[in-house]
């Protein structure tokens, strides 16, 4: 086993003050990786103390100070991106070059990205009235960051990066499934000499840890991606406490493929769409809305290409799926799988861990099959619900109106895409979608300077570049008169 994960606390390593611990586990093998503190609301005091302590001098740094840090952190975690890779990879299951390619790359162009940023920006004045009207930006002050089990530190540095560009100091918490490269951005922070008390990371459950830190008085702004229904309990806690608030939520995004797609050309971008990481991106298209005139071709080309996918050991170069995130999850995924039977629905591929195993794996592994099914109403539950997993079903529509209205028939809206010969028509369609964000002809391709977000059920929000940089300060009007 690995050295036991521990809370990072004033730029210090401690157990939980109660001395209590959680196992975490490789999902693809089911062995126990390590130890982590199983934190308490004592534990998120000691941290919040220690931000506030730290505070004041980190506060008064100045902007090109900051964006110096953010470079360095950058360029540890660029050091150490191999590190990363294989920590995220055996934390999650999820293939090593995914890993590779996704996380430890993302996290380190998050800390660039907000550097370069900070270092371009600037806050405009206006003038009227015989005055000039000055904004002036200053820092939160203690900030409260919880982020999910799929994308670890890559979504983790999303949020410390512009959280530490304004001058805040942080209390953090990663999901208790997936603490090691959390664990390592805090060893980053320690061998790097990065002011102690600025970055606090607190492990344990959300009960205990999560719901410690959106409680508590002193921790002024929130910034929560996970579940809508872990998100309604932090919105009901902190919106009375008039805490600032970003809640990035669940997703059940819809991919339209209208009747001129080029599908030879886009299927292997659809079926990234739907399986990255095991379906387990909160962006992945897990409703697949085709157009009835090409239906039965692309449910051929569609279901062949996703019976090519390598599903097996995440540590093997070829494989390109991995497990799910553990054998409960997995649990809920094959439950939703029964569902769409008793729905009305067939399996065109995939299936239950029983009736299409994965060979050539470890038994004790959490794996699934990519799963396409066909022949359920898009108001189904197995339609409408979020899964988060490899599975996705096929709808038809004879319209463009009734594929706008099949995509938004949903409590959801994070994200979609749609695919056609003609990019105007894809920018037309795109605009009539309930959602956040909406990709025509590609799919998670981020300009990290674009707001990012969902409606509805998908959160409250918006997160990247400008939209970051306003919700991690506090901002004054100033207007000065003048003679």
């Amino acid at each position: 086993m690995m050295d036991p994960v521990l809370n990072f606390i004033d730029g210090a390593f401690v157990p939980a003050q109660n001395g209590t611990t959680l196992n975490t586990v490789n999902p693809a093998t089911g062995e126990v990786i390590t130890t982590l503190p199983k934190s308490s609301s004592d534990d998120v005091e000691a941290a919040t103390a220690a931000a506030l302590r730290a505070a004041p001098a980190w506060a008064a740094t100045t902007m090109d100070e900051r964006i110096a840090w953010l470079h360095r952190i950058a360029d540890a975690l660029e050091d150490d991106r191999e590190t990363v890779a294989q920590l995220e990879s055996k934390d999650t299951g999820k293939p090593i070059a995914l890993a590779r390619r996704v996380d430890a790359a993302r996290s380190v162009s998050n800390f660039r990205f907000f550097a370069e940023f900070g270092a371009q920006h600037s806050d405009p004045t206006f003038t009227d009235h015989g005055a000039i009207n000055h904004l002036h930006r200053s820092p939160i002050g203690c900030v409260g960051l919880i982020t999910p089990w799929n994308l670890p530190l890559y979504l983790l540095s999303w949020k410390v990066a512009p959280a530490l560009l304004m001058g805040n100091t942080i209390v953090a918490k990663p999901s208790e499934l997936t603490p090691l490269t959390a664990n390592h951005l805090a060893v980053v922070m320690e061998r790097i000499g990065f002011p102690s008390g600025v970055f606090n990371l607190v492990h344990g459950l959300g009960p205990d840890v999560g719901q410690a830190i959106v409680e508590h008085p002193d921790i002024r702004g929130v910034s929560f991606t996970g579940g809508t229904a872990t998100g309604k309990i932090v919105a009901a806690t902190a919106a009375p406490m008039f805490k600032k608030l970003s809640l990035e939520l669940g997703g059940k995004n819809a991919t339209v493929v209208l009747d001129d797609a080029p599908l030879d050309e886009i299927m292997a971008g659809l079926v990234r769409a739907s399986f990255t990481n095991s379906g387990q991106v909160c962006l992945c298209g897990s409703r697949i809305l085709v157009d009835a005139s090409i239906y039965e071709l692309f449910k051929s080309k569609f279901t062949e290409a996703v019976e090519s996918i390598t599903v097996g050991d995440p540590s093997e170069e070829q494989t390109s799926m991995g497990s799910v995130i553990s054998h409960d999850h997995r649990g809920k995924v094959e439950s939703y799988i029964r569902l769409a039977v008793e729905e009305g629905g067939r399996v065109l591929t995939g299936g239950t861990s029983g009736d299409a195993p994965v060979e050539g794996v470890s038994q004790q592994g959490a794996f699934l099959r990519p799963t396409v099914i066909e022949g359920l109403s898009h108001t189904s539950r197995t339609a409408t619900e979020e899964i988060f997993g490899p599975v996705v079903t096929l709808h038809a529509f004879h319209t463009e109106d009734e594929a706008v209205e099949m995509a938004n028939a949903t409590e959801y809206g994070l994200a979609g895409s749609v695919w056609t010969a003609d990019t105007e028509r894809g920018h037309r369609f795109a605009q009539r979608l309930d959602t956040g964000i909406v990709w025509v002809n590609t799919w998670l391709n981020r300009d990290l300077r674009t707001p990012f977000g969902g409606v509805k059920q998908s959160g409250v929000g918006r997160e990247g570049g400008a939209w970051s940089v306003n919700f991690f300060s506090e901002l004054t009007n100033i207007c000065v008169q003048q003679p």
